[in-house]
């Protein structure tokens, strides 16, 4: 007899499920942000919501959620979406916008937290307790606004670049004021300084050991696994990274995400890039909804019904405080005005490391517990109102969308308009690169077999390693704003696939594939292909052409009975398959 299943192991993640594929849709069809409705979800099923009602009806603790149960899995949902970051930047392109990192990200820390500590400070709190408190609320939520700016296609405006910058050296920042408030504390037995030295030099040093061990490792590794054309074991070897390095970063006193980030920053100059980015965005977004779970089940409404005006009015302060810094910085680093009051709409309220540093903070003896519950709700409520201020942010960025690009020219985006996609990179795959490189029209090529990429890409060529018959794979190559895609792969069954998806996502994009015989085209042509190519036809014509001419035959007419000969063939092709696509949109068709 099979033992009886214990359910309430299974609650959390039955929960969560139940949010992650009812609610969220539910919220996104009502074109309000899935973030906002895992919020509302954690706070209504959390031990403040239908867990408080345990003891008056303990049927409904098999409805609650336990946050501590589910914690230290949410907490990955951050490390997840700052690999998915370092996978968009490269360290080139980190480079370039050094200036918003390292100049308005430390002056938005700096100044921010001074301000914030002089505040508290002045209602009463000790210098320490001030400064520990000041540094928490500094910080703003790479969690929400970075999906939000993704979701809305700003990520790389200019406040989107601005944000992510000024969000990047928060991140940085961690560490360090992390152990200023472990300096602090009562249990801090040596001085600020050496806490300090303690702590940074074994970071830098981590840092520099996973820069290295990833330089040299990294592509070697997925090269190794993308061999076994297994999607398990490649996406047990993202798992991997992403998990390895984000330990290996924690083990060095810096932070998990940050060594997500840097793994993905390392990856990002590798063919393997976009198929990563496929892999792991499933697990992101569900681990990042996790986390939203776990926030809004921190929310306590009943404290906040004691005292809304306290914590709404300190949520608001905060918000504008911060706001109004940023925005003031925004404009002394030469932003323009519509960008600086997008990012600091954005930034203004607090983030989930100031969660961390309240908790250590109190842990410490800095704060009494009140404060804590009074400071954490603040941040809670202000991070609610994330997607609304964010929405009203895009308002006010609209006009700018192209100006603001001029504004941070820091992290310039990737080419995608007008580029043509070539699916398959072998011996036909290249020679087409070659001939769209010699009429100088800009192109990105796929390929599944991971030596033909790294081939391709010692010799400069801009190929990456992954499955375009996946749909949101050929989205990630930039599809939407494709000029023409090239299908050249050998399978007939994996180029049929890749037409039959790239026809379904966008019916109007130029799409030519290589055929392997008549009866190929044909069922090309039924998929809605612009042009099939048989090689069969093709070797035959050029065979004809090459006899015609040592034969004396003028090469005009040879060319032109050639071009006629392939039209009847073409005409043959389409009357057995799909009806020809009007061409009114392309020049003169030349073979």
């Amino acid at each position: 007899m099979n033992a009886p299943i214990d359910l309430s192991v299974y609650k959390e993640t039955l929960l969560f499920l139940v949010t992650a594929g009812v609610i969220a849709p539910l919220f996104f069809r009502l074109h309000v942000s899935p973030v906002l409705g895992y919020l509302l979800a954690g706070l209504a099923l959390g031990p403040y919501g239908l867990g408080s009602l345990d003891l008056k009806a303990p049927w409904l603790n098999a409805l609650a959620i336990n946050v501590e149960a589910i914690d230290r899995i949410a907490a990955f949902g951050v490390v997840a979406l700052l690999f998915t970051m370092g996978l968009e930047l490269s360290f080139e392109r980190l480079r370039r916008m050094r200036r918003l990192v390292f100049g308005l990200g430390l002056a938005q820390v700096v100044v921010t937290m001074l301000i914030l500590s002089g505040v508290a400070w002045g209602l009463g709190l000790a210098p320490p307790s001030a400064l520990t408190v000041g540094a928490a609320l500094t910080m703003s939520s790479t969690a929400i606004v970075i999906p939000m700016l993704v979701e809305s296609k700003r990520l790389h405006t200019g406040a989107g670049r601005a944000s992510f910058a000024v969000l990047l050296f928060q991140d940085l920042a961690v560490a360090p004021l992390l152990v200023m408030t472990g300096a602090f504390s009562a249990g801090g037995q040596r001085g600020l300084g050496w806490e300090l030295v303690g702590t940074l030099a074994p970071a830098g040093l981590g840092l520099v050991a996973l820069v290295v061990f990833g330089r040299l490792a990294l592509r070697p590794f997925f090269h190794f696994v993308a061999e076994t054309k297994s999607p398990e074991f490649f996406m047990a070897a993202c798992l991997l990274v992403v998990l390895g390095d984000g330990l290996a970063a924690a083990a060095s006193h810096l932070s998990m995400a940050l060594g997500a980030f840097v793994a993905g920053l390392l990856l990002a100059e590798t063919e393997y890039r976009r198929e990563i980015e496929v892999t792991i965005e499933p697990f992101r977004g569900l681990l990042l909804g996790l986390y939203f779970v776990s926030v809004g089940a921190g929310i306590n409404p009943a404290f906040i019904a004691a005292r809304p005006g306290l914590i709404f009015g300190l949520a608001a302060a905060l918000a504008a405080a911060k706001g109004l810094t940023l925005f003031g910085l925004a404009r002394a680093f030469r932003l323009p005005p519509r960008v600086a009051a997008e990012m600091s709409l954005l930034l203004g309220p607090g983030g989930e490391f100031g969660f961390v540093m309240i908790g250590a903070a109190f842990a410490g003896g800095l704060i009494d517990r009140a404060l804590a519950t009074t400071l954490i709700s603040a941040v809670a409520i202000s991070m609610l109102a994330i997607p609304g201020l964010a929405k009203l942010g895009a308002r006010i960025g609209s006009p700018l969308r192209t100006a603001g690009d001029r504004g941070a020219p820091e992290i310039p985006p990737e080419s995608e308009d007008s580029r043509v996609i070539i699916v398959g990179y072998g011996r036909v795959g290249a020679l087409i690169g070659d001939m769209l490189d010699r009429h100088s029209i800009p192109f990105i090529a796929v390929d599944s077999d991971a030596r033909v990429t790294t081939r391709a890409r010692s010799d400069g060529k801009p190929v990456y390693y992954g499955d375009a018959a996946r749909p949101e794979y050929l989205r990630h190559c930039g599809l939407e704003t494709a000029r023409a895609v090239v299908v050249t792969m050998d399978s007939t069954a994996a180029n049929e696939a890749v037409v039959e998806t790239t026809r379904r996502l966008r019916p109007e994009v130029t799409l030519v594939a290589r055929a392997r015989d008549a009866n190929h085209a044909r069922a090309l042509y039924r998929l809605g292909v612009t042009d099939a190519v048989p090689e069969t036809i093709e070797a035959s014509l050029q065979l004809s052409e090459a006899v015609l001419v040592d034969l004396g035959v003028p090469m005009g007419l040879v060319i032109a009975s050639i071009h006629e000969k392939r039209d009847e063939f073409r005409k043959l092709l389409t009357a057995a398959g799909a009806p020809e696509r009007p061409r009114s949109t392309r020049g003169p068709r030349r073979r």
